[in-house]
């Protein structure tokens, strides 16, 4: 299937050529326009586009933000809005994308089809710009933010050699989970945590996360593991530790079928560029791993009251009795005692 989207810009693939070459990644001036495209978009929306928003949606709470949280708001506005995009364009490519349905283990590993390498680009646009935030606010977003955005750039930025062109619609669903868990954080922001909301909000998260990083992610790093291990060592594939391929494209196919093995040239499979890519996809998914625990903890703690809170709400009240003695004179001048019994209430804890 061809590129559906805009037409790359000739001066700007030949601007783009030198460093393609540099770093072998053959079909990137095809969609450098994507990624910056998509690096611009993410931008004007962190900076102009969820401020915006978020002022007029939510007047009364937005403002009243300290700096940090702002950022942070603005961020998962970000990462709600692309996650949304990047998964309906994936889905839409999985479904249509006839040569990528037809690929063997080849083709999923040296081929390459317009549709794919667009996914690839949108998804580098939005992995750069986090990149650049992640590191520029590392005290804020943590180094497993850093690392994940490092590890997933590399991941998608291999696919412009091409390299498992195949699998970027494929993994990038991971971000399936991520509307549900930028709407979670909202929640908590929009004072309604422990809301049945959020409690179905959080189930929904729960088990799509499960499903499309653990479940579907772990069995789709299967397969790639396969393909590389196939092609490597495959006999009509050239396998050497630094193989380079330095030509690179500027001209878009008119030819879907074409296409699809146009840059597969000698079938090298560099060892260095296996065990980059499969070691960045083992990061991202021991992260998920390390992420889902985290944020099953997290769900558990908006809904199970804590110890203090439970102490207070099933707190037992106890009426205690007290008796005091008084002497006092009567009418007929005489001194009597005079009990009276009161009663005390007390609560426990």
């Amino acid at each position: 299937m061809l590129d559906p989207f805009l037409a790359n810009p000739p001066l700007l693939s030949a601007l783009t050529a030198p460093l393609a070459r540099a770093f072998n990644l053959t079909t990137l001036p095809l969609h450098i326009h994507e990624v910056l495209i998509a690096f611009a978009f993410y931008h004007s929306i962190n900076s102009y586009g969820s401020p915006w928003v978020s002022r007029r949606l939510f007047p009364t709470i937005y403002p009243t933000f300290n700096k940090r949280t702002k950022l942070n708001w603005d961020v998962h506005a970000v990462s709600f809005v692309q996650s949304c995009l990047i998964n309906v364009l994936a889905l839409w490519v999985m479904w249509t994308d006839e040569e990528r349905k037809n690929m063997d283990w080849r083709g999923r590993v040296l081929g390459y089809t317009g549709a794919g390498a667009m996914i690839q680009g949108f998804a580098a646009g939005y992995f750069l710009w986090d990149l650049c935030i992640s590191a520029v606010h590392v005290g804020i977003f943590g180094w497993g933010m850093l690392a994940h955005a490092i590890a997933a750039l590399i991941v998608f930025s291999l696919g412009f050699r091409p390299f498992v062109n195949f699998y970027a619609p494929t993994f990038i669903l991971y971000e399936l989970s991520s509307p549900f868990l930028n709407i979670h954080w909202f929640l908590d922001k929009l004072n309604l945590t422990g809301s049945r909301f959020q409690l179905y909000n959080g189930i929904l998260l729960l088990i799509v996360f499960f499903s499309c990083r653990l479940v579907w992610g772990t069995y789709q790093s299967i397969r790639v593991y396969q393909d590389v291990w196939a092609a490597i060592q495959s006999p009509g594939t050239t396998s050497t530790f630094f193989a380079n391929q330095t030509s690179v494209a500027t001209n878009q196919s008119y030819d879907s079928l074409k296409e699809v093995m146009r840059f597969e040239g000698e079938g090298v499979v560099p060892v260095w560029l296996a065990c980059t890519y499969l070691g960045s996809n083992i990061v991202l998914n021991t992260l998920n791993f390390y992420w889902f625990g985290k944020m099953i903890e997290a769900v558990k703690k908006r809904f199970q009251p804590g110890k203090e809170k439970e102490k207070g709400a099933v707190a037992m009240k106890s009426v205690v009795s007290e008796e005091t003695a008084d002497v006092v004179v009567d009418g007929e001048g005489k001194k009597v005692m005079k009990v009276e019994k009161t009663e005390v209430r007390r609560r426990k804890g």
